[in-house]
C-alpha cells in the first residue's frame, strides 16, 4: 500500500524520503566515499572511471558529471550527501544553491539577504508563484545564451 504523500504538492520541493533514499543509495554512498582524499584524487582525475565503479544508473552518474544537483536529488541524491561532490570541485554550498536555482552566487546571497524567496504563490504546485517550474531557473545563471 503506497503512503499518502501530500508533501508531492509542493513546488520545487523534493522531500527525502525513504523511497527517495532507497532509489539514491548507491548515489550516496558514492558521495560519501569523496570524504577520503585518496577517492576525490581518483575521482578528479576520471570522474567517468571512478563513477562506473558504483552501481548507480547512467542518469543518475550523469547528474554527477553535469553538476546537476536537481536532477541528482530527483534520482535520490540527499543535499547533505551531493554536498561532496561540490566540495571536491572546490564550491561552496552558497554556490551549489545558487545553481540550484539557475542564480549566480551573488544573485542567490542577495534573495537569502533580502529575506528568500516569498511563499506567496508557492504553496502548491496549481499556484503560479515564482518557484513553480515554468519559471525555473530565475537567475542570470540559468539564463541560455542565444547565438
Amino acid at each position: 500500500m503506497a503512503l499518502d504523500k501530500p508533501y508531492q504538492d509542493i513546488p520545487g520541493t523534493i522531500i527525502f524520503d525513504a523511497e527517495q533514499s532507497r532509489k539514491g543509495y548507491w548515489l550516496n554512498q558514492f558521495c560519501m566515499s569523496l570524504m577520503k582524499a585518496d577517492n576525490r584524487a581518483r575521482f578528479k582525475a576520471d570522474q567517468r572511471a571512478y563513477l562506473n565503479e558504483w552501481p548507480m544508473s547512467e542518469d543518475q552518474r550523469q547528474a554527477v558529471i553535469d553538476m546537476d544537483l536537481n536532477r541528482a536529488m530527483q534520482l535520490g541524491g540527499n543535499i547533505y550527501f551531493l554536498a561532496k561532490i561540490g566540495a571536491t570541485h572546490g564550491r561552496s554550498f552558497q554556490q551549489m544553491a545558487g545553481s540550484m536555482t539557475g542564480m549566480t552566487e551573488e544573485e542567490y546571497r542577495a534573495m537569502m539577504l533580502a529575506g528568500g524567496r516569498s511563499a506567496e504563490g508557492n504553496r502548491y504546485i496549481g499556484e503560479d508563484g515564482d518557484a513553480q517550474a515554468h519559471r525555473q531557473p530565475q537567475g542570470q545563471a540559468g539564463k541560455k545564451v542565444s547565438a
